[in-house]
């Protein structure tokens, strides 16, 4: 996250210290893991990963993504530990053997694809057993707050009524989940939900004009972010929901 804004790396910076306390428990000894980034775009994740030690692969349908993250990792030096295959989530029997892989990270990819359920399910075919799964998806709670918030009510009433949580004609993501949608989607996959956080609790609702340039309000919003993270009530609001799960 170096250099990043400091709005921007709020937003990630929950995710990161789960990853973080995942990484230590799947490799105590510090070993290099394998680990699978399904929809991993430009490397914001893979990169920082590898620098680490791992070894990662990015799936992700997009050639240009890929290429912005091949470059990422040559100017980071991790060329050797990253590799971009094109594809989707249906198709990781075809990058990884059955139960080989570490940690799938399935981030921002659960809403967009036809079925979540067998995106799961190929997510948990890769996996070895006793490995992790870092899912990451939309918060349909907050999407309806947000357009309320936006003075959006007409699609704020679609979200709310909508039983996948679509907005409707021109919404980029075809679905939302709850906390409990989320779970129940993991669990029925063969996933063992460990933690469920908040991302985002805050970090969209605060002006950028607050805490850049403002060292202090940035580190305040990152201290409330981590505050709020695993409370149940604020885990509600936040934009996205993170799970943690294993294979059973």
């Amino acid at each position: 996250m170096a250099g990043a804004r400091p709005r921007t790396a709020v937003r990630t910076a929950v995710v990161w210290e789960v990853l973080r306390d995942a990484l230590a428990a799947l490799a105590p000894d510090g070993r290099s893991l394998q680990v699978l980034d399904v929809g991993g775009g430009t490397g914001g994740f893979a990169v920082p990963l590898a620098e680490l030690g791992h070894q990662v692969t990015v799936v992700d349908p997009s050639p240009d993504s890929l290429a912005a993250l091949e470059r990422r990792a040559a100017e980071s030096g991790t060329s050797g530990q990253v590799r971009a295959v094109q594809g989707d989530v249906a198709g990781l029997a075809d990058v990884a053997a059955a139960g080989s892989v570490d940690l799938v990270l399935c981030h921002s990819v659960l809403e967009v694809v036809d079925d979540p359920a067998v995106a799961l399910a190929a997510v948990v075919q890769v996996l070895r057993p006793g490995g992790m799964a870092s899912i990451l998806a939309a918060n349909r709670v907050a999407a309806v707050v947000a357009r309320v918030a936006a003075g959006r009510l007409a699609e704020a009433r679609r979200l709310l009524d909508d039983p996948s949580g679509w907005a409707g004609e021109g919404d980029p993501l075809a679905r939302r989940f709850t906390v409990d949608e989320l779970s129940a989607l993991a669990t029925a996959a063969g996933l063992r939900p460990r933690l469920t956080h908040g991302v985002r609790v805050f970090a969209d609702v605060v002006a950028a004009a607050v805490v850049d340039g403002d060292a202090d309000a940035a580190r305040d919003l990152l201290a409330l972010e981590h505050a709020a993270a695993e409370r149940p009530d604020y885990i509600a609001v936040a934009a996205q929901l993170h799970l943690l799960a294993d294979r059973a």
